[in-house]
């Protein structure tokens, strides 16, 4: 099939305020650096250029060396890193949670338009390099959020009772998970095969590095793991001024003020403290009391002792979400950042966070959304005599429009329903006309009467459907495909469910040529 788009407000898939950030962040500007568009990175690049350091730059190259010390990477790979070291290179970022097998398509979606972004930017910007970066959520905690995915209607799930970061869980107890994955497929010398065997580590998170470098090891991506002491060292200065002042929560609590007056929904609220406490299986949220700091199963500390461990190991402190995205634009030399309606929503409470820390808040932009129909499906669509912006109707919608286009009897109502409007007019008019104060009966009479012929009409459609129940049954089907359980397919369709035949790159780079970064529609493709 060919690639197609509509718009995103008349899918009726995305909330009000991610349909903003994709049409209208103009609207927003106030609680953003500017609206994203190509012409805005040429500032961004210059604020940017004059609020990261060289040391910080060094220190970013370092952690990554140290990262990809065990990793076979491909050239592209090794020339984006080693761009890394130039000061006029400049990264465009997403992230995700460490979802097994990647979890649902649109954590592929999300990294092939970084990438792709970054091309477009080389062309408009020469004189720049830009190098997409992938950020590992790997201090998460939420384990329940990835430990299972759906693939040709087989559910996998790692049962595990490990607890804290997931990125540290060990990878032993996930390999049995492999081999069920592995029964899916026909891996005689496959991709899937080839895939599969990087996808090994000692831990979550150097698996998944592994694996999704294997992934993209043809586009370049350079992966950054935020659990890494040299990092953290960089970001400790700010960890140090929340502990102290809670700056954080006094900068998103004025934002929230504003937001809330313009009716715009709150994704995540601020704690006095926005740092967890990390060490292997163990995660906790460090809480004020009184004077002192509570980290439950830890105990109690004076602000002078949690300094002095923040002080010798900054590894073990965590930003939350609210300080997450300032952890990241403070040790990369980022201009953009790109995710999801619903995450990026969040990133509009944050610019206070940013202003106080004096870092510079990136280029925010929702990233492509799409829609795959497959050769059967398209198929269908054409034997039922569907377009694509059919398939956004309500499902009862859909089959009632099919039927009236359908029906051997020609089940038009306008004209009915025009004579019953005209008798509703005409009634009205002589009862007042007569003034014997029977208004008020030949109201509810006439709406009783509309009623009844509704009724009428809803049987008759209820008879000619019987006539097309296997149309409408493929209507049905067709539908849960697309949207299974009424939802967006990309939120639950995995990558490999296109990996059947056991090619993985091929579709990698078909979703690639369909990317478009500069698209706000929804894609069809």
């Amino acid at each position: 099939m060919q690639k197609s788009k509509i718009n995103r407000v008349e899918t009726g898939l995305f909330s009000g305020i991610s349909n903003r950030l994709s049409y209208h962040q103009n609207t927003l500007e106030k609680y953003i650096q500017q609206p994203f568009s190509l012409e805005a990175f040429e500032k961004q690049i210059k604020l940017k250029t004059e609020n990261y350091s060289s040391q910080n730059r060094s220190v970013l190259y370092d952690a990554i060396q140290l990262q990809y010390a065990e990793i076979e990477i491909s050239d592209s790979v090794k020339t984006n890193i080693e761009l890394l070291k130039a000061e006029n290179t400049f990264t465009i970022t997403t992230g995700h949670q460490l979802s097994i097998f990647t979890g649902p398509i649109y954590f592929i979606y999300k990294i092939l338009h970084v990438v792709k972004l970054t091309k477009e930017l080389k062309s408009k910007y020469p004189e720049s390099n830009f190098v997409p970066i992938f950020w590992l959520a790997s201090e998460d905690h939420d384990f329940e959020e990835i430990q299972s995915v759906t693939l040709f209607n087989k559910s996998l799930k790692w049962e595990t009772d490990q607890k804290g970061p997931v990125g540290r869980f060990d990878f032993e107890t996930f390999k049995p998970i492999i081999s069920e994955f592995k029964e899916l497929f026909k891996l005689e010398d496959s991709e899937v095969k080839n895939l599969l065997e990087k996808y090994n580590g000692l831990t979550l998170g150097k698996a998944t590095f592994s694996f999704v470098n294997e992934l993209f090891k043809d586009f370049g991506l350079v992966q950054v793991d935020g659990d890494n002491v040299l990092l953290k060292k960089q970001f400790s200065s700010i960890m140090k001024s929340e502990l102290e002042t809670s700056f954080s929560f006094q900068a998103v609590q004025a934002t929230n003020n504003e937001l809330t007056k313009e009716d715009i929904k709150l994704q995540v609220h601020p704690r006095e403290v926005n740092l967890f406490y990390i060490e292997s299986n163990f995660r906790e949220r460090i809480q004020v009391v009184e004077n002192d700091f509570l980290i439950e199963g830890k105990g109690t500390f004076s602000k002078e002792e949690l300094l002095k461990v923040l002080d010798s190991n900054p590894e073990k402190f965590s930003p939350n979400v609210i300080l997450r995205p300032l952890y990241q634009e403070t040790i990369l030399p980022n201009l953009c950042y790109l995710g999801g309606g619903g995450e990026m929503s969040y990133w509009l409470q944050l610019k206070g966070v940013f202003d106080s820390a004096k870092i510079v808040y990136p280029l925010i932009q929702v990233r492509n959304s799409l829609l795959f129909i497959d050769a059967g499906s398209e198929k269908k669509m054409t034997n039922l005599g569907l377009i694509y912006s059919d398939l956004f109707k309500n499902l009862n919608d859909l089959k009632k429009q099919y039927v009236l286009r359908n029906s051997s009897q020609e089940l038009d109502f306008f004209e009915l329903e025009k004579l019953v409007k005209e008798f509703d007019i005409q009634l009205k008019e002589l009862a007042k006309k007569l003034n014997l104060g029977l208004d008020s009966y030949a109201e509810s009479e006439i709406t009783r009467f509309s009623k009844q012929v509704e009724g009428i009409e809803q049987k008759m459609i209820k008879a000619e459907k019987t006539k097309h129940e296997q149309s409408l049954n493929q209507i049905d089907q067709l539908k849960e495909k697309l949207f299974p359980g009424n939802g967006v397919q990309e939120r639950s369709m995995n990558f490999f469910q296109l990996c059947a035949d056991g090619q993985v790159f091929h579709h990698l780079n078909h979703i690639y040529d369909v990317i478009d970064p500069f698209e706000n529609d929804l894609i069809i493709y």
